[in-house]
């Protein structure tokens, strides 16, 4: 989860913020740890549930991950129904997974302490200003995602949890130096050939397609033209950040905000600490007497900055003969935190145990705790100030729109009026591709519902996030059925039409082939030696055949590959072998084959882990 974050963090703090979590957390079926409901389940694991919401909001999560993966080849992608319910059930069988982790984790008595997650917090660079932990900047960031310290805890827990069970299983894996070597030398290999492309566009012209096979290919293949049920939706949305730029801020309401809230704009006295580390090791009380002796060289007098650069384990400090850097109160282990702060300037302290080692720490400076200047933060509070009258505004106009709504439910107009916004239309939509802002779980659920399908009413009034809500009715809907043979009879011409074009090609591909090796043929080949693997110089298809085809003895080796247009003969002559393995290329593969063991580990794991379970699916809706 915290990768994610910080990957996420430099860009804009809400969007990002809120994508990262739902990548983290989605899957994890966050919702069956808030207590049971009696809403549908889309599955069950060992009597744990794993709620429709919660596989519906990973779901829609995971789209919105490949559309931005993907660009515009999702949108082709989205359109085949059998591809989206391929994703679907990938996305169950990862919360599956995830539910299954965590019972094993939970049955070998895996934990993770408070005083881990608080280190995770404090290291992670999300949470960091200037390479410090910044609490301000942590509290913000975690409130832009709507939850508190303790709930954000509790996730955090998780997340580590099951990351503790999962490395441990599959962070084993090695892979041998040979192996290494003989993939790199395979991978490397490059092939002299020759080519003939036999081109199926000229083709074209020579063939048609009757009606008859049209209707055939139709009937036999209906369903490559199901329409999914859709709805085009009227809906009012309201939204508080989209009011506060209609509010403004005088400067005496903010000085006053700032008088009667000073105690928000303390910033806390700092301290620059160094210290003198020793390391456990693989006993304790030998590194405490080495603690206690250094100890004794500064009460006898030597300098501790010399003794920091000598003695210390800690070598990035040490260099700077112990100087740490600025910290606030509460933000250090503990017990190194009271002893810092129980220090006079210029002082160190006893030797001083924390979970790092042993410690002796000196306060080399105090940087004053004070209180921001109106100036300083006059930009903050007028922000806050001009939020706070969105959200009150917000509140009174949610209301109006709820009772309008429900008071006349046969159309949006009149509560759109009282609330002063338009009613928006959407395009039609099926459940799996409706567009932003429709494409929350909670509006679709409402959309197909039958109070707003079949009873025409508006809906009640849906909670998108903090501050954000909709209402929505059907402007119009279409059942799922079957496209019309007119519909796409063109698409099926064309596609017939490319078919028997590429089987004329195949036939004089073939032909040609035949000749070649009879050695009559009189076809212009073109020539390519040192092909690799990964040429873009010619068609791909034509490269994947040559380096599947086995290596010439006296004779060479001919054989056909169908492209996207027509068909190639290929004629591989030699094969050569790589003399040298790039570094690079050997540490790709050896990356890759780590990835694909452990990942074949983490398979196993959740296989055996299926078989000694009870995991029942409901049957789709």
């Amino acid at each position: 989860m915290l990768e994610k974050i910080r990957e996420g963090s430099q860009g804009v703090i809400a969007k990002s913020i809120l994508v990262l979590v739902i990548l983290s957390f989605a899957f994890t079926g966050v919702s069956s740890y808030l207590g049971s409901s009696s809403e549908p389940v889309a599955a069950t694991v060992n009597g744990e549930e794993i709620s429709n919401s919660a596989l519906e909001q990973a779901y829609q999560s995971e789209r919105a991950r490949l559309e931005q993966q993907l660009g515009e080849m999702y949108d082709a992608l989205a359109s085949n129904e059998t591809y989206l319910a391929s994703v679907k059930q990938s996305v169950l069988e990862r919360l599956v997974a995830d539910k299954l982790i965590d019972q094993a984790a939970a049955d070998l008595g895996l934990t993770v302490s408070d005083e881990q997650i608080k280190n995770a917090i404090i290291n992670e660079p999300a949470f960091q200003t200037d390479g410090q932990f910044d609490n301000d900047r942590y509290l913000a960031l975690i409130r832009q995602l709507g939850y508190q310290v303790n709930s954000f805890r509790d996730m955090m827990r998780v997340d580590m949890t099951r990351r503790q069970l999962v490395a441990s299983l599959v962070g084993s894996e090695f892979v041998l130096p040979g192996e290494v070597n003989y993939l790199a030398t395979i991978q490397a290999q490059t092939r002299d050939i020759r080519y003939h492309v036999v081109d199926a566009t000229p083709l074209l012209e020579q063939v048609s397609v009757p009606d008859e096979e049209v209707d055939s290919y139709y009937q036999a293949n209906q369903h490559q033209f199901v329409r999914p049920e859709t709805v085009s939706l009227d809906y009012i949305e309201l939204n508080a950040a989209d009011m506060a730029s209609g509010h403004s801020v005088t400067d005496e309401e903010a000085k006053t905000y700032y008088d009667e809230h000073k105690v928000q704009y303390l910033q806390p006295e700092k301290r620059l600490a160094g210290h003198i580390l020793v390391n456990f090791g693989d006993d304790d009380t030998a590194a405490k007497a080495k603690a206690d002796a250094i100890y004794a060289k500064l009460e006898a007098g030597e300098d501790f900055a010399t003794l920091a650069q000598t003695e210390s384990d800690d070598t990035f400090s040490a260099e700077q003969g112990g100087k740490l850097d600025w910290f606030e109160q509460g933000v250090m282990d503990p017990a190194f935190d009271s002893a810092l702060f129980a220090l006079d300037e210029g002082q160190y302290s006893d030797v001083v145990k924390t979970s790092f080692g042993f410690h002796i720490i000196k306060l080399l400076d105090v940087q004053a705790g004070s209180t921001a200047s109106f100036d300083d933060v006059k930009q903050q509070i007028v922000a806050q100030l001009m939020e706070k009258k969105a959200v009150d505004q917000f509140y009174g106009l949610q209301q109006r729109l709820a009772d309008v709504s429900y008071e006349v439910p046969d159309t949006l107009s009149e509560a759109a009026q009282e609330v002063g916004v338009a009613v928006k239309t959407s395009p039609e939509f099926s459940r799996d591709n409706a567009p932003e802002p429709l494409n929350a779980p909670e509006v679709i659920k409402a959309a197909f519902s039958e109070t707003v399908l079949l009873d025409g009413m508006n809906s009640d009034v849906i909670e998108l996030g903090p501050n954000h809500v909709m209402v929505v009715r059907v402007k119009s809907h279409t059942p799922a059925g079957t496209l019309a043979l007119e519909q796409v009879k063109a698409s099926i011409v064309e596609r017939l039409k490319q078919d028997k074009a590429n089987d004329i090609a195949r036939e004089q591909a073939q032909t040609l082939m035949a000749a070649i090796k009879a050695g009559e043929s009189t076809a212009e080949l073109t020539t390519q030696v040192q092909l690799t693997r990964f040429d873009q110089r010619i068609d791909n298809a034509i490269t994947t055949k040559a380096f599947e085809m086995a290596q010439p003895n006296a004779e060479p080796v001919v054989d056909t590959a169908a492209l996207a247009n027509g068909y190639a003969v290929i004629v591989l002559d030699k094969v050569n072998t790589a003399e040298t393995v790039d570094d690079n290329l050997a540490n790709a593969i050896k990356q890759r084959l780590n990835s694909q063991y452990a990942e074949s580990d983490y398979r196993a794991v959740i296989s055996l882990l299926k078989a000694q379970s009870e995991v029942a699916y409901s049957p789709a809706e």
